[in-house]
């Protein structure tokens, strides 16, 4: 007995059976046939992908570069070292310094100091008068109203002058008050009237500041161990122009 030829399906119909199949198998089955190797490189456009479903956890850290940086949904640690462009210079810090050397005489600052007297002598060691406070000082004119300012002085390092002859300049002597070099005290404020007075002709107002420098048994310093110092003026200088 003859059996009857059967007939090589259409492609039509080959196509019509595999819709049916993965219509009737849900998008899952789908979705497992598809993987990278099935796209091709290049191929995914920015159309393809539904708006705000990327997020940073998709891109990989150091990958992007300057031409993304408009997606503002990335992420500073997806771009590559140096794309990103700096931001707006912030305000300048608030702060000003002077470096004042054992003479009395600014050396090096940042700006708007002078000095007004240096260690004046306006009354002899032993009287009862008001000039006296002013010996030993450096009183300086900060060229602005210092009353909503604090001012910071501290004594600067110089170890290679030997101010005690003991030819020891590193700090490593032996006994109390041994090292001058390294030793001291040093104070500093505004000058306000009724609340320090400063003596020196021109100094009794805010603008002004005093440093007194002293011994490490706080005794005036004179001119052979007398040492460096910075002052620091820091707070709202708003009103300086």
């Amino acid at each position: 007995m003859r059996l009857p030829s059967i007939r090589r399906p259409s492609p039509s119909m080959a196509v019509s059976v595999m819709a049916l199949v993965v219509a009737s198998t849900g998008t899952s089955y789908a979705t497992g046939l598809i993987g990278s190797d099935e796209i091709r490189n290049g191929s995914i456009k920015s159309v393809d992908v539904k708006d705000n479903n990327l997020k940073g956890r998709d891109v990989k850290n150091g990958s992007l570069g300057s031409m993304d940086i408009r997606d503002k949904s990335l992420k500073v640690r997806d771009f590559a070292d140096g794309q990103l462009p700096a931001g707006a210079q912030g305000p300048a810090g608030v702060g000003r310094w002077a470096l004042v050397d054992a003479a009395g005489a600014i050396i090096a600052q940042s700006g708007g100091f002078s000095v007004t007297a240096a260690y004046p002598t306006l009354a002899p060691m032993g009287t009862d008068a008001a000039g006296l406070r002013a010996n030993g000082n450096v009183y300086i004119n900060a060229g602005e109203d210092l009353s909503d300012n604090a001012v910071i002085a501290t004594i600067a390092l110089q170890n290679t002058v030997d101010q005690n002859g003991d030819t020891v300049t590193n700090g490593r002597a032996a006994g109390a008050d041994a090292n001058p070099e390294f030793s001291g005290e040093v104070a500093a404020a505004v000058c306000q009237p009724g609340v320090v007075n400063c003596a020196p002709p021109g100094t009794g107002n805010s603008s002004h500041l005093v440093v007194s420098p002293r011994l490490s048994d706080g005794s005036v310093t004179t001119a052979d161990n007398r040492k460096r110092f910075y002052v620091v003026v820091s707070g709202d200088s708003s009103d300086r122009s």
